[in-house]
């Protein structure tokens, strides 16, 4: 199958940005002449993160509605017609065999497009309670490569593949970096590393928490690692003065920062809570509210419902955590447990089985 065309489209944050790429990189393994477009929103951080990666991107005048009236919802209708101009054009002049949406504004009109041009389409859902872009494709789709369960209450059952959300390759054996990632970080190998992670854009909420939290943490011979976030680095920078506190905006080395922690508090994006069940360490999720859906809390709620992980919401903070972490720091029997039972939930081939269904689709 030679001269195989492919646009991608997924972004606005990092959860939509590495599948796509995570796929992409596969697509390239298994044809490795065909060509790879990527589709992006305009000052998005695929717009960036893409062409680091390799591959070339165009990016379309679109973004989300916001919660209130704004001069952004009242142009929204102009953006939409705009991108289904500029996505149509696109796809005429590339000629694409396949289109794949992983989620995030562009993907729309996108996907809109190419469904209406009668070219195949793969819908990518990553969490566990859809978003109305993707319940919308559904329709259109050839093809819905979902990561959860039970979602025929969304989407056409005939369908559905059950595939997992596609990770970074890296992420797959981690268990011989630890020493790699101790020189890595310079870190202390007498003692245990709590990582935190608030996701690609970080967390306000959970930077308060462990801003306010550090010293209880500290005091139980813990060491942390903490990605705070670009929007949020000036202002927590100043805690790296202290002894085994390493601040961070963004982790770049995240196969090594995965084979040091021995506990993580992390958000609960569906791109995050696929690497950590293929990571297996403990985990005390601390989910979004502020995500359309309450999608966060969904997808935690299905790993702690098999008794994978432990839930605190925002809410719960200030009353639970310092019991709650103190306990499992304590209980080497209960990390042990949760690590085991996560990694059940892991589905390391999922890359490779999406590839597999788009593989289908350009058969027929």
């Amino acid at each position: 199958m030679s001269n195989l065309k492919f646009i991608l489209s997924g972004g606005g944050t990092g959860g939509h940005i590495y599948p796509a790429i995570a796929i992409a990189n596969e697509l390239k393994a298994q044809f490795p002449d065909c060509e790879i477009l990527f589709v992006g929103a305009k000052d998005k951080m695929e717009m960036q993160k893409v062409p680091q990666a390799g591959y070339p991107i165009k990016g379309l005048w679109i973004a989300g509605l916001q919660r209130k009236l704004t001069l952004q919802n009242l142009m929204f209708p102009v953006k939409v017609i705009d991108s289904l101009i500029k996505s149509r054009r696109i796809i005429k002049a590339f000629k694409p065999d396949v289109v794949i949406g992983t989620g995030g504004f562009a993907s729309g009109p996108l996907l809109r497009a190419a469904a209406v041009m009668n070219i195949p389409i793969v819908v990518q859902e990553q969490n566990s309670y859809p978003g109305i872009t993707n319940k919308i494709l559904s329709k259109r789709a050839s093809v819905i490569c979902v990561a959860y369960d039970n979602l025929e209450r969304f989407f056409p059952k005939n369908k559905i593949k059950l595939t997992g959300n596609p990770v970074r390759e890296d992420l797959i054996s981690i268990d011989n970096k630890r020493l790699d990632a101790l020189t890595y970080f310079a870190l202390d190998a007498t003692k245990k590393t709590l990582l935190v992670l608030g996701g690609s854009l970080g967390s306000r909420r959970i930077n308060q928490l462990i801003a306010k939290e550090l010293d209880f943490i500290i005091n139980q011979n813990i060491q942390v690692i903490w990605q705070c976030g670009k929007l949020y680095f000036d202002e927590y920078s100043h805690f790296n003065e202290k002894p085994n506190v390493k601040v961070v905006s963004f982790i770049d080395r995240m196969d090594l920062v995965y084979a040091v922690a021995d506990i993580i508090i992390s958000r609960a994006g569906a791109s995050s809570v696929s690497e950590l069940c293929l990571v297996g360490k403990p985990v005390i999720f601390i989910p979004s509210p502020n995500v359309a859906e309450d999608h966060q809390t969904k997808n935690a709620k299905a790993i702690v419902d098999k008794n994978g992980a432990i839930l605190l919401k925002e809410s719960e903070l200030d009353g639970k955590f310092e019991p709650v972490f103190s306990h499992l720091v304590a209980d080497e029997k209960h990390q042990i447990e949760l690590g085991n039972q996560i990694k059940k939930l892991a589905k390391p081939n999922a890359t490779q089985d999406i590839v597999k269904e788009i593989s289908k689709l350009i058969k027929k």
